[in-house]
């Protein structure tokens, strides 16, 4: 079996993908990279053929339009247990998630299921963050935590999920195939496996600008709402 698999969704990072690479390989010795582009505007795809042309451990698919973050995450995980993985960590593309933390999730990895990070278990995380996405943020992270009981930094997508124990079909019950899947996997996982989180601080995106939009936001809440009232009507 081969032994990790880095997953990350990309659209419109071209200016992110070199330095972001090599930022990985800087931290992690034996990985292979699997791209998975929604037809990027700005050709991503390009920047990422030419960097996978002198480095045969990077993979790219390409689909044919954006069809949700959360749905590449899907993806992922599809593509990596065919491919017989052992562990994959996901994470973003725009340079926010600092690959020097993939060690330390490794490591507790070897002792937890699910490994996520945590932007809240340490002051000053977000410190060089626009004020309104730290609002945004901590807003999201609080009413989460108020509405299901969960302490967990449960909207992040830097993770690690240790393959050997967790089966295909419950990372793929979050219905959701956008942001929201991140907070909704993460209320499913917790019933069935180990979670542990470690402090991490991320730095505001240096190139490039927010994939985030007002209308993901308006969705994103309605849908918080609705998954509330599932889980109250069912219990």
């Amino acid at each position: 079996m081969k032994k990790l698999l880095i997953v990350i969704p990309t659209y419109n990072e071209k200016k992110n993908i070199k330095n972001l690479f090599f930022k990985i390989k800087k931290n992690v010795k034996k990985f292979d990279l699997l791209f998975i582009d929604d037809n990027s505007p700005d050709n991503t795809k390009e920047e990422i053929k030419k960097l996978a042309t002198d480095h045969k451990n990077i993979k790219l698919f390409v689909r044919k339009k954006k069809l949700g973050i959360g749905s590449a995450h899907k993806f992922g995980f599809i593509w990596g247990y065919k491919k017989k993985y052992l562990k994959i960590i996901t994470m973003d593309s725009d340079g926010t998630h600092d690959p020097k933390y993939i060690k330390k999730m490794l490591k507790i990895s070897t002792h937890a299921d699910i490994v996520i990070t945590n932007r809240f278990l340490k002051s000053n995380s977000l410190y060089n963050w626009p004020i309104y996405r730290k609002l945004l943020t901590y807003l999201r992270y609080y009413l989460i935590s108020y509405l299901f009981n969960k302490s967990y930094d449960s909207s992040g997508a830097f993770r690690c999920y240790n393959l050997n124990q967790i089966k295909l079909n419950h990372l793929l019950l979050a219905k959701n195939n956008s942001y929201s899947f991140f907070w909704e996997s993460i209320l499913i996982l917790d019933k069935k496996y180990s979670i542990k989180e470690i402090p991490i601080k991320l730095h505001a995106r240096y190139l490039g600008e927010s994939k985030m939009m007002i209308s993901d936001i308006i969705e994103a809440l309605k849908y918080l709402i609705i998954i509330y009232f599932k889980l109250k009507i069912k219990f």
